[in-house]
């Protein structure tokens, strides 16, 4: 088979032909028919086929090269005008291959396809994180991601399928990078064959470049023609990894600084003694659950009637709005910035915040020695070591709540199962303390398909209930692929997330209990929207009228449902305001107006030095 990417043979001369046709005469007088050897042979066959093979393999080296240069990294400029533009390093990249000699042009043309295959693949990834998490691709921190990707594929779409995607993107990456490399090196060997006409178009060119760039001549769209994209890409990811370097240094310093790090345990949380206190994240329960004109309306009256009832039971309940570090995933982002009041938006914080003993604000009860502290983590599958940061006493992963029934897409069982799992475990139980409890709600967490409904507390049991449920779901695949069922069956299971949470409170809560509840982050931005905020509603819910009276200052709205005008906070604020709010000094006292600002200082009689184990 012919080397579609080597260069052609010339043609043979008269002596050789002549030269031939004896050799092929003399092998006919033995009786030996001559054989065409080399690749040159069905080129000289078929010269019109060899020469539109030529044309088409050379067309596809330079419109893949074209194409990677010009590569966007969001989904939503990969549009046709992206593509019509003249990228710069493909001006200079033809220069210097025509000044080189063969044997280097050839090494230069090789690592340099490769080079942009690589970057292809990075671009690729981008798309992928802008699309899912909102942002792009950390070189530095991301790759770990990618194995949750793996296992959040496996649980939408079956091991199968997710074992032969995961092998298909592998070997599609490396293919990439092949091909790349290759179409360079066709490319380079075409111009060196042809110098003169390769010269000249090089110079137009980059003549016609010059002039667009420095009028600013630009597409109907607004795009400029002259691109140097890939460049500035180049120079982008050089800076990011510098300043994830940067901030892994500076961030250190950052956590090892705790007002509250060294404040006796007495003197904290004075306010909540003797009460049931319970920290619950509901998956993706973002500001487009309540403000999007599609899943608002269900939402929405769900808060109002659970709303209405819990103050029927005698709950009071206000809501806010928080902003958070993480957006359509990363989940325990969201958690460890919530908890530990520091901004925690990347991987590389979260280990180092884990690992220190900066106070979290579950740890805070722990020190306090006045309450039991568990977690409720339907979501952990193994070994969890962040329970020592977070100070839980025990943590109930999906492994010791004895769920018998199907998992739910990713989440391993129905948020009612886990809640009633607690209500068996742990609260319903009789202690010599009260509790405080960190509970993480997985039903709304994408696909979002199938979702469980609601049953009767009393039929939960080992959760057999669930398997015909889980069947008549809906397909993950269906749902995910499609603009406005995906909405749709989004809303849904946050509808779900909140009845299970609120029924559960009605049924099994008492005059002690305490209910903070929030969302970790937005949901993708094919629910959110593009552009969407990273705010997430939050809402605290109470029997005792004190304990709503001690943040009357924080001008939160009254109800669970938070009102566009509703105070936004930084996430990482909450921990301060809530330990000064229910500390010695935290008494309610009238305020002039409303702050959304995070408070730079804590008060309640805090140390400002770094804590210490």
């Amino acid at each position: 088979m012919l080397p579609l990417f080597s260069r052609s043979r010339q043609r043979p001369t008269p002596d050789e032909t002549t030269s031939a046709g004896q050799d092929g005469a003399a092998a006919d007088t033995v009786g030996v028919r001559p054989r065409r050897t080399g690749p040159g042979g069905w080129r000289r066959r078929y010269p019109a086929a060899a020469k539109a093979v030529a044309w088409t393999v050379t067309g596809l080296s330079a419109a893949l090269v074209f194409l990677a240069l010009l590569m966007p990294t969001t989904l939503s400029a990969l549009t046709v005008e992206t593509f019509l533009r003249i990228p710069v390093e493909a001006i200079f990249g033809a220069a210097l291959l025509l000044l080189l000699p063969p044997l280097p042009r050839r090494v230069v043309a090789a690592l340099g396809g490769a080079v942009l295959g690589a970057l292809t693949i990075l671009n690729a990834l981008d798309i992928g994180f802008n699309e899912f998490l909102g942002r792009g691709f950390n070189v530095v921190l991301d790759w770990i991601l990618l194995d949750d990707a793996q296992s959040y594929m496996k649980d939408s779409l079956g091991p199968t399928t997710a074992t032969a995607v995961s092998i298909g993107a592998v070997v599609l990456a490396a293919l990439v990078v092949v091909l790349m490399a290759l179409a360079v090196v066709r490319l380079s060997n075409v111009m060196a064959r042809n110098s003169a006409v390769a010269t000249r178009s090089t110079l137009v060119l980059g003549t016609v470049w010059v002039i667009c760039a420095a009028f600013g001549v630009q597409s109907a769209g607004g795009q400029a023609f002259a691109s140097r994209t890939t460049v500035a890409r180049v120079q982008d990811r050089a800076e990011r990894v510098n300043k994830t370097l940067e901030d892994e240094r500076k961030f250190a310093k950052e956590a090892k600084v705790d007002a509250y790090g060294s404040t006796p345990g007495d003197q904290l949380l004075t306010g909540l003694r003797g009460k049931d206190v319970i920290f619950t994240f509901i998956e993706s329960y973002g500001r487009a659950a309540i403000e999007d004109p599609l899943i608002a309306p269900g939402v929405g009256k769900v808060l109002d009637r659970q709303t209405e009832r819990l103050r029927e039971a005698g709950f009071a309940s206000k809501s806010g709005w928080l902003t958070s570090a993480t957006y359509g995933g990363s989940s325990w982002l969201g958690h460890s910035t919530f908890l530990s009041g520091l901004w925690i938006d990347n991987q590389s914080r979260y280990r180092t915040v884990t690992a220190g003993d900066h106070l979290s604000l579950t740890r805070a009860f722990k020190r306090t020695g006045a309450w039991r502290t568990v977690g409720i983590m339907p979501g952990i599958t193994k070994g969890w070591p962040e329970a020592r940061f977070y100070g839980l006493d025990h943590v109930y992963d999906s492994r010791e709540m004895g769920y018998q029934g199907p998992k739910f897409s990713w989440s391993t069982m129905p948020d009612q199962y886990a809640l009633s799992a607690f209500e068996r475990l742990e609260h319903g139980r009789k202690h010599d303390k009260p509790l405080m409890s960190e509970i993480i709600l997985t039903s709304s967490h994408q696909p979002w398909a199938p979702i469980p409904r609601t049953v009767p507390w009393s039929e939960v049991g080992d959760g057999s209930v669930y398997d015909s449920i889980e069947k008549a779901g809906k397909d993950p695949a269906d749902v995910f692929t499609d603009s406005t069922k995906v909405r749709t069956e989004y809303g849904r299971s946050v509808q779900y997330s909140l009845n299970s949470l609120i029924d559960y409170v009605l049924k099994y809560g008492s005059k002690n209990t305490v209910l903070v509840f929030l969302g970790d982050h937005q949901p993708l931005a094919r629910v959110s929207g593009e552009n969407a905020s990273r705010d997430v509603p939050v809402a605290i819910v109470a029997h005792d009228k004190k304990v709503l009276d001690r943040i009357s200052d924080w001008h939160w709205d009254d109800g669970l449902k938070p009102g566009a005008k509703a105070p936004v906070w930084k996430m990482s604020s909450f921990r301060d305001r809530f330990l000064r709010a229910y500390g010695p000094d935290g008494a309610a006292k009238p305020s002039a107006k409303p702050s959304a600002k995070p408070s730079g200082k804590a008060t309640g009689k805090p140390s400002e030095k770094p804590s210490k184990k």
